[in-house]
């Protein structure tokens, strides 16, 4: 069996992640200012292409494999992670608000709870289909369908990235179970590379002003690239590797929620009683996925630990 982890590691883990959702939090603001100055395709350029590039360098300096390998599936993995996942939430952020971007976009674990089951066979069960209710019910409250609001299409665009975020989370599964050595890093740099070419040529087809080249958009760039992109990263296989997967994943769920107090506190996005009421019910889904996860996890770790 293996020896429980120290409270020192364990305590820097949670730090870790507790930064990690500050910055991911926070960056939901950040984006909506940086497209006050370009567009969402050029911003996302910056940001995919400039994060491949960092990346890259952290796996030149620690001597991690810098080879690419299962190339159709790490291009399908960019086009879902970038062009889908970023291009949407960032398209969307243009289109309507930060806060009810960041949690519509969050949705993404319920989305993987329902489509494991076509695609890994992974049945609903249980206390998951409470998740599914909660769910369900926060986004109706969140759309009011009887009253289509001006920000209708934005939050469609927000889902839809959840939707695609959920899909290469599954496929990036899928592909741990036929090349479970594949560095992390690597899985992460190259789609994100592959993934920013389409964005680079949208951002240059579509007819748009040129980027206002101000110190606030510079400073939103560097923020996305390093700290959102980079530091994030880092932080998130620091927690991942001393914390079990479930514990991780629901304290990085504080990110939606950071996401809508700084956009409430600094952009005056004040979301009125329905959309409160609905995000407090994708809140209480994505906690009760956390908790199944949790205790899936640690069903396997004392069946593990007795063999």
């Amino acid at each position: 069996m293996q020896n429980p982890p120290d409270k020192k590691i364990v305590f820097k883990a949670f730090l870790a992640l507790f930064i990690l959702t500050l910055i991911w939090g926070y960056n939901w603001v950040v984006m909506k200012l940086a497209v006050q100055y370009a567009s969402p395709f050029q911003f996302a350029a910056l940001r995919t292409f400039l994060g491949a590039l960092i990346l890259f360098l952290v796996i030149f300096l620690t001597k991690r494999p810098l080879a690419l390998k299962e190339f159709p599936t790490m291009l399908v993995l960019g086009i879902l992670q970038t062009v889908g996942f970023t291009g949407l939430l960032i398209w969307a952020l243009v289109e309507g608000g930060a806060g009810k971007t960041a949690v519509l976009t969050y949705t993404m674990p319920f989305w993987v709870m329902l489509f494991a089951w076509p695609m890994l066979g992974e049945k609903v069960q249980g206390w998951q289909w409470l998740a599914v209710v909660f769910a369900l019910f926060g986004m109706v409250l969140i759309f009011d369908p009887l009253h289509i609001k001006a920000d209708g299409f934005s939050m469609f665009l927000a889902l839809c990235s959840g939707v695609s975020w959920a899909i290469s989370a599954i496929i990036s599964k899928k592909l741990h179970k036929r090349a479970p050595h594949l560095d992390l890093l690597n899985l992460t740099a190259w789609p994100m590379l592959l993934g920013s070419i389409p964005i680079i040529a949208i951002a240059l087809i579509l007819p748009a002003p040129p980027i206002q080249w101000t110190s606030t958009f510079i400073l939103t760039v560097l923020f996305n690239v390093i700290l959102s992109g980079c530091l994030a990263w880092v932080l998130w296989l620091y927690a991942l590797q001393r914390l079990q997967a479930g514990v991780a994943s629901m304290a990085s769920m504080l990110a939606p929620v950071i996401g809508v107090l700084a956009a409430w506190l600094q952009l005056n996005e004040v979301p009125d009683t329905y959309e409160l009421i609905g995000m407090v019910f994708i809140a209480l889904s994505l906690i009760t996925i956390s908790i199944i996860s949790i205790r899936k996890h640690t069903q396997i770790d004392v069946a593990q630990g007795q063999e």
